[in-house]
Parts: structure tokens; C-alpha cells; sequence
């Protein structure tokens, strides 16, 4: 609620023809279909959970279930472990072990002394793989998420050994700015405190919900992201999403000697094409795969097309 005012300021900029026409393409979006329902997409992943202690105090927390070939899921900014609803049942159904972890400052992850930052967060996911003696695994990344596996990748020589293929979901190495005009509105709103009565309001939250999904966007995704975004510290996680912007790693990425698969819909406004396009290019024994009409949240979007880049590097 404390961020209602800033709202109705911005919303008093905007002028009453700009606000009456989103009120119509709210209503618009309300009224489209929802393949999978609320109550699937919000269902958070179920098995064991773990808490991983780090040096500066921060926990980072896990959950397990399965058996059999290991698949590590890394979500992305904004979100937790809970993304990855459809995509954790199918690959048990699979036969697959599941490990899905918060980033640490989101969802249950805790922030230790050490703040937040790429380098801190990279070192989060080799103590995660040590501290669970994880082995022959596939690092799925999704966005940021896909950013720090790159990093981590890049910086822990024993990670890569633990590793046996890399999935890049609608993801980065660095420059989010660069290319999307989505972003340079959305990462200053973050930063001044407006994106959470955005996300939160009647009107503007299914605005901004559908602007990370492709042509066709369902209402049931659209609220499900909204409402794990609005419960994250965004104040707090500040500084990973400067380094999203001002960093990066593309000049390193032939580098990565692990087999690699690049998804990216079509229709991804937050990580553009030239990112996929790019670390598909310069990570030696990649592929890209393109999904038609899609955007960001193709794990929810497009979770088979997930699993099957999976399945392909196990």
C-alpha cells in the first residue's frame, strides 16, 4: 500500500485518454484463455528442503525430490523456485532428480553481510552443488538466473566439473539495457520503489504482467507472476539488476566448454533475440532453439520445449 501514492502520481502524468486505454486492454487481457489454471501455476514445487549456509550469513534455500539424472533449476529475477511449477512435474513423471533453488534475497533465500551482486550470487550456485554433492547435472537458467549460471560457469573451474550441459532460458550474459526499451523503462521503475504498486494495482498489474509474455498471454500466468514479483525485496536486489546492465560476460562466453542449449521465444521483450542469438554463437557445441510467439516466461509459456532441451543434454 505504501507505494499507491507514487502510483497515482504517475498515473495523474499519464492523463485520463492514456489511463481509460488501459483499463481496455486490462479487461482485454482478462478475458483471454488460461491453458493451465492459477491453482496449477502457483502450486510450489514439492519435496525436501534444504538450507544452504554461506560464510557472510546468508541461507540459501533448496528443494529436492526425485531420482535419477540431476536437473538444477536457477530462476529468475523477481521470482523463486515456485517458477518452475509445470516444468518440476513433468521431469518427475520423467524420471528425473529435481533440485530447485531461491536466488539468494529471493523467496526464502536470505541476504548475509556480503549484500547482493553477481560475484557473491555466481559463488551461491558452486556452494549449492558442493553442499548437495551434486554431480553430472543440468544447469537450467532462466533469465538472470541464466546470467549467474554463466558466471558461475566462468569463475568456479570445480562447477564445471560437476556440470554435464547448460540450458539458457530467454536469458543474458550482461547489457539488458541494450536493445530492449522495456527494460529502460522498467529497471528505473524498480529502482525508485513504483514497480511494486504497479505490479500490485487492478489495472496497470496486468499491463506490466504481460509485457514478460509472448502474443497470446494467459491471464493465470500473467497473475502468478505478478504476485510472486510483488512479495520480493526489489530494494534490496537492486544491485544485481546493475549488473545485469552494466556488466558483461559475452567476450568470455567461448570460453564454456560444457554442451549447451539457447531458448528464447520470439516474442521476448525483457531478453531480446541478439542475447540468445549471441551466446548460442560464441559458446562452442551450442544450440539455439527459437520458440514462435513466446516471450519471456517460457516456463510457463512453453515448459515442454524446456523439458525437451533438457532431455537432450541428459
Amino acid at each position: 500500500m505504501k507505494h499507491l501514492p507514487l502510483l497515482a502520481g504517475a498515473v495523474g502524468l499519464l492523463g485520463a485518454g492514456a489511463h481509460y486505454f488501459a483499463v481496455r486492454k486490462a479487461r482485454e487481457l482478462q478475458s483471454m484463455p488460461s491453458p493451465v489454471s492459477h491453482a496449477v501455476l502457483s502450486k510450489e514445487p514439492e519435496g525436501t528442503q534444504r538450507f544452504i549456509e554461506r560464510p557472510d550469513g546468508t541461507r540459501i534455500r533448496a528443494v529436492v525430490a526425485g531420482e535419477g539424472p540431476t536437473v538444477v533449476l536457477a530462476h529468475g529475477y523477481g521470482l523463486t523456485l515456485g517458477e518452475w511449477s509445470l516444468v518440476w512435474t513433468r521431469l518427475l513423471e520423467l524420471g528425473f532428480r529435481c533440485i530447485g533453488f531461491d536466488l539468494r534475497g529471493h523467496g526464502l533465500s536470505t541476504i548475509g553481510t556480503d549484500g547482493i551482486g553477481s560475484t557473491q550470487m555466481a559463488d551461491d550456485y558452486e556452494a549449492l552443488f558442493a553442499a548437495l554433492e551434486i554431480k553430472d547435472a543440468v544447469l537450467v537458467g532462466h533469465s538472470t538466473g541464466g546470467f549467474l549460471a554463466i558466471r558461475a560457469l566462468l569463475e568456479h573451474p570445480s562447477l564445471v566439473e560437476r556440470v554435464r550441459g547448460l540450458v539458457g532460458l530467454a536469458t543474458t550474459a550482461g547489457q539488458v539495457m541494450r536493445g530492449s526499451p522495456q527494460n529502460r523503462v522498467q529497471v528505473p521503475l524498480i529502482k525508485s520503489g513504483l514497480i511494486q504498486g504497479i505490479a500490485s494495482s487492478p489495472t496497470y498489474g496486468w499491463l506490466f504482467g504481460a509485457s514478460t509474455c509472448g502474443d497470446t498471454p494467459s491471464p493465470a500466468v500473467i497473475q502468478v507472476f505478478n504476485e510472486l514479483f510483488v512479495t520480493q525485496p526489489h530494494s534490496r536486489l537492486w544491485p544485481i539488476l546493475r549488473a545485469l546492465a552494466d556488466e558483461s560476460d559475452y567476450e568470455r562466453l567461448d570460453q564454456i566448454s560444457v554442451p549447451t542449449v539457447v531458448i528464447c521465444g520470439d516474442s521476448d521483450r525483457t531478453t531480446p533475440r541478439w542475447h540468445s542469438e549471441q551466446i548460442g554463437a560464441r559458446i562452442p557445441n551450442a544450440r539455439n532453439v527459437w520458440i514462435p510467439g513466446k516471450g519471456h516466461l517460457l516456463n510457463w509459456e512453453a515448459p515442454e520445449s524446456l523439458v525437451e532441451a533438457i532431455v537432450s543434454l541428459l
